[in-house]
C-alpha cells in the first residue's frame, strides 16, 4: 500500500562496488585479444559465433552516435531500466546518490563498456553528455544503448565511442527507471551477460561470451586476413565461386602466397 509522505528504498537492488565485481565474469580480457578485436569487423564475429551455434548475438537497432576510426572494445557492465512510474520518478530522485544510474557510471571499470537495456524504447534517453563524459573520463570504453540518448552532438564528439537507438531529448525519469546494476540484460534482444566481450565498429555491436572470446578473437584474425585477399582478388577480376569459400586449390595456394608476402596471420 501507498503511504503518502513515504520514501522509496532505492538501495534494495545496489549492491556494493565490491560485490558488483566479484559478480562479475572470472574472464579477464588479454591485451593480446582486445588488440586482436580491435582490427576484426562484427561481420567476421558474427560469422565464427553462427559457426558455434549462436545466432542472437548483434545488438539489434544501434549505431554509432559517430563513427570512429578504431573498434569499441571492451567488457561488458550492464544497467537495466524498466518501464518508469510516475510516483517513482521526479526529479527529486537524483539527489539519492544511490540512484542506480549514477551508481553505474561512477562504478563502471576502467576498459568496461556501459552497456544499457532499455527495452528498445528509445523515446527517452537513458544518458546524456555528462553522464556519458564522466565514464570517458574515468577510462572506461565505451556506452551502448538500446534507447536513446540524448545531447548527442556532444557525446558524439568524444573520443569514446557510443551506440544507441537514437538520439532523444527527453531525460530517462519520463519513460526508464533504472533498477539493476550489473545482472544478466536484454540489449537489442541480444543477451549480455556481465563480463561479455563487447565490440563495436560502424555497423553495430556484437557481444561475444566470455568465455569464447579468445577463441573468437584468434579465428577472426585469421578470417579478416583471407577476406582482404578475396577482396584483392575480386577488385581484380576474379569470380567468387571456388574462391569464396575457398573450394579450389590454386585458390588457397594463391592465398598461402599472398598471406606470406603480405606477413598475414
Amino acid at each position: 500500500m501507498l503511504v503518502e509522505g513515504a520514501e522509496f528504498d532505492r538501495t534494495a537492488n545496489v549492491p556494493d562496488t565490491n560485490q558488483r565485481l566479484s559478480d562479475m565474469a572470472d574472464y579477464v580480457l588479454s591485451d593480446q585479444t582486445r588488440d586482436r578485436l580491435k582490427r576484426v569487423s562484427t561481420a567476421s564475429i558474427a560469422t565464427q559465433l553462427y559457426k558455434r551455434g549462436l545466432r542472437n548475438q548483434f545488438v539489434q537497432g544501434v549505431t554509432p552516435v559517430s563513427p570512429k576510426a578504431d573498434n569499441m572494445v571492451g567488457q561488458a557492465f550492464t544497467l537495466r531500466y524498466i518501464p518508469a512510474r510516475e510516483d517513482r520518478n521526479t526529479l527529486d530522485v537524483f539527489r539519492d546518490p544511490n540512484h542506480p544510474q549514477r551508481v553505474a557510471v561512477e562504478t563502471c571499470p576502467p576498459g568496461h563498456i556501459l552497456i544499457m537495456d532499455a527495452r528498445k524504447d528509445a523515446r527517452a534517453a537513458t544518458a546524456g553528455s555528462i553522464l556519458v563524459t564522466r565514464l570517458a573520463v574515468r577510462g572506461c570504453a565505451g556506452v551502448v544503448s538500446d534507447g536513446g540518448l540524448r545531447d548527442a552532438h556532444g557525446i558524439g564528439e568524444l573520443d569514446m565511442p557510443a551506440y544507441c537507438a537514437n538520439a532523444s531529448a527527453p531525460t530517462n525519469l519520463t519513460l526508464h527507471e533504472a533498477l539493476d546494476i550489473n545482472v544478466p540484460i536484454s540489449c537489442g534482444d541480444a543477451p549480455v551477460f556481465p563480463g561479455d566481450v563487447l565490440v563495436g565498429d560502424r555497423d553495430g555491436v556484437m557481444v561475444i561470451p566470455a568465455h569464447l572470446a579468445d577463441e573468437i578473437a584468434e579465428a577472426c584474425a585469421g578470417m579478416e586476413s583471407f577476406e582482404d585477399f578475396v577482396l584483392e582478388e575480386v577488385l581484380n577480376g576474379a569470380a567468387i565461386i571456388g574462391l569464396y569459400p575457398c573450394t579450389k586449390d590454386e585458390n588457397q595456394k594463391k592465398f598461402d602466397a599472398w598471406r606470406a608476402k603480405n606477413g598475414r596471420d
